[in-house]
């Protein structure tokens, strides 16, 4: 069978390796990770037949909760699922990346909080004429983003820019591996239908750039608006025009109602004069300072430990932490 050149790059022994080893990083003491690598020849050459001949069909889940500070619901995939998601985001990555705005950080090379945060200080500055001038700060969040992302609205997301009939076949497979038990937008509890994506698979966080590009999209050319910042379902944005963005908050939520088939979280939805602080990413900056969350210092003291400690000592770089960094380091004496 002749297939088209992306989907031989995908699914090729040379990608499933470096999949199998991307995936393997931080994990090879575990023992179904050792177990896979005692027979890793045949069982990637039998995951690349399946591929080849399209037999293959996604796992199960094993489903868990984290606390992190928020209670989440993990969904862990096998470990041959795992490395085909691993190989599908090698391949596709730079494909949607390009189509991507500068301003959208989770899960991006070079991007992240860190970069967010410095991101948002420029427009800061910007927005206030160097906080010379009153800025006002509209934080908006998605209501259960990963539970209610539509399959459908992401299957023709997806094929606007993959016209590889094998491409679109594997991604329905994974897309299609994974529903939500009930409705998260419903209010009686309805069973959900063709709806969510599983927090823990990697190709979930480019399956979520790509079905929030649009509302990235609508916000930089439909409204063009100039400050605006995203990571994943929150994001941001700065302006001098108090009214604006308080009409512009309704435009958005209609947004996101009508294209996506999503909902803003109403308790989450805030406004504020930037010089209060803004409580984003887990820091709370404003003008004056950038201070951890309060949440983010308790997480801290409770895991702090002489492993991990220096983690937290490069987070804390990142804000005016110098009581906490010495707080820290007499808590591991």
């Amino acid at each position: 069978m002749v297939f088209h050149s992306l989907y031989s790059q995908i699914i090729s022994l040379d990608n499933l390796y470096q999949s199998f080893k991307e995936f393997k990083r931080g994990k090879s003491k575990k023992y179904e990770v050792q177990l896979f690598e005692r027979n890793l020849e045949d069982n990637l050459f039998e995951l690349h037949r399946k591929l080849c001949d399209k037999t293959y069909k996604h796992g199960e889940y094993i489903s868990f909760y984290i606390t992190d500070p928020k209670i989440r619901h993990i969904h862990k995939a096998t470990i041959q699922d795992r490395i085909i998601h691993h190989a599908v985001y090698r391949a596709l990555y730079p494909i949607f990346d390009k189509s991507f705005i500068f301003d959208s950080y989770s899960c991006r090379i070079k991007k992240g909080t860190h970069c967010a945060i410095k991101r948002f200080e420029v427009f800061s500055r910007k927005a206030s004429e160097n906080y010379m001038n009153s800025s006002f700060v509209l934080k908006c969040d998605i209501r259960k983003f990963f539970a209610s992302v539509d399959h459908e609205i992401l299957k023709r997301l997806i094929r606007n820019r993959v016209k590889d009939k094998n491409v679109l076949w594997l991604m329905d497979n994974i897309i299609d591996s994974f529903e939500t038990k009930t409705d998260p937008l419903a209010l009686t509890g309805a069973t959900a239908k063709n709806k969510g994506i599983p927090i823990g698979n990697l190709t979930s966080q480019l399956f979520a750039n790509i079905y929030l590009n649009e509302l990235d999209q609508y916000i930089k050319h439909s409204l063009r608006l100039k400050y605006y910042i995203r990571y994943c379902d929150d994001f941001v944005i700065l302006s001098n025009d108090e009214e604006y963005l308080n009409k512009i908050k309704e435009d958005i939520g209609r947004f996101v109602s009508e294209k996506l088939n999503l909902r803003l979280h109403k308790d989450k939805v805030m406004f504020r004069k930037l010089y209060q602080g803004i409580d984003f990413l887990g820091y709370i900056t404003s003008s004056r300072f950038r201070v951890l969350r309060t949440k983010t210092k308790r997480k801290m003291f409770k895991r702090v430990t002489s492993k991990n400690i220096s983690s937290y000592l490069g987070v804390l770089n990142h804000c005016n932490g110098r009581k906490l960094e010495e707080k820290i380091k007499s808590m591991i004496k």
